[in-house]
């Protein structure tokens, strides 16, 4: 008997075509992609393919991460310098969400995985990653290939993780290599010990969120420079005069007229009271007072009592602790 003859696809008239795609995932999209130009080019025209999910991480393991137009199928491709893992898959699935890894040995993986990252991105027509985590200490010598790289082959970033995997290592001057050369669309979470208090990274602008764990070379020039709604800023090295200064502009609209919640390093609201509110005027809410405030994007909760103080616009600053955070809602 003559084995089975495999199913034309790229035969098929386009629309029956498109739906045979849709009902493939990513990597078997990758895959048939890979056969010829023609593949790549039918490939291209598939109207669906820039809603996927991109995610691509630079840690010990790369990682490309594509997730389906539905989001219940997550495939991801690993590189991997170790041999013993090459072709391995792995499948787990839960209420419906299916979950496929396929690892890939390299004898060079950061090049294989700037390669099939450039494929991916090309087939599903994605100039903006969805999310982007980096180590900046994990491969050191070729962290400027890899911001090089980025810088050309994508437009931007929605979501950006930057961390560090040991504290000791001086990640300074990769990371403000990477802040010049790289868009941040909306949320920029900042993981990185930085060793020089006047570093002069370039935050992104027009941010929705920006988390700065360590934040000790964040003074008050800085301060002024954040463009973002939502902003925590933990160890930095304002002082009581300087958040004096900052919260009259913004009273006065000057500075930071897109602020919604700010995480301040206070951890008692009358020592906030006597030595940076003591010469703004503010209201003191009684504990008894519940009001729905901002704490999140598009979330809010219900916080007892507080302090406010009121912009020129009618604006209200409530400040209040909450999970022993000190924190200020714009509402």
């Amino acid at each position: 008997m003559d084995p089975p003859k495999q199913f034309p696809i790229l035969r098929l008239p386009f629309l029956a075509m498109e739906e045979v795609f849709k009902a493939m995932h990513p990597i078997e999209i990758i895959n048939l992609s890979m056969i010829s130009k023609r593949a790549i080019a039918i490939t291209k025209q598939m109207s669906f393919c820039p809603k996927y999910f991109i995610r691509l991480c630079i840690d010990e393991t790369l990682v490309i991460e594509m997730h389906g137009t539905n989001r219940l199928v997550s495939c991801t491709y690993l590189m991997t310098s170790d041999k013993r893992m090459d072709g391995k898959i792995e499948e787990y699935g839960c209420d419906g969400y299916i979950v496929r890894r396929i690892y890939k040995y390299s004898t060079d993986p950061i090049e294989e995985w700037k390669q099939l990252s450039k494929h991916v991105l090309e087939i599903f027509k994605k100039l903006t990653i969805d999310v982007l985590t980096l180590y900046m200490d994990e491969f050191v010598d070729q962290n400027i290939s890899i911001i090089d790289f980025l810088r050309t082959n994508v437009k931007s970033v929605d979501l950006c993780y930057l961390f560090q995997s040991e504290d000791e290592n001086d990640v300074d001057e990769h990371t403000a290599y990477l802040l010049s050369n790289l868009k941040v669309n909306n949320e920029l979470n900042f993981s990185l010990d930085i060793k020089n208090v006047n570093f002069d990274g370039k935050i992104p602008k027009n941010l929705k969120e920006l988390h700065i764990l360590n934040s000790h070379w964040i003074g008050y020039e800085k301060l002024l420079e954040i463009d973002c709604e939502h902003v925590s800023l933990r160890d930095n090295q304002i002082s009581n005069e300087e958040w004096n200064m900052f919260l009259k502009k913004w009273i006065a609209m000057e500075t930071h007229l897109n602020l919604e919640f700010l995480k301040l390093g206070f951890k008692d609201s009358e020592e906030f009271k006597a030595l940076v509110l003591h010469d703004i005027p503010h209201e003191v809410v009684d504990g008894a007072v519940k009001r729905n405030l901002i704490i999140f994007p598009d979330e809010t909760d219900e916080i007892n009592g507080g302090i406010d103080i009121r912009r020129i616009d009618g604006k209200t600053g409530t400040f209040f602790v909450q999970c022993n955070v000190f924190s200020m809602s714009v509402n």
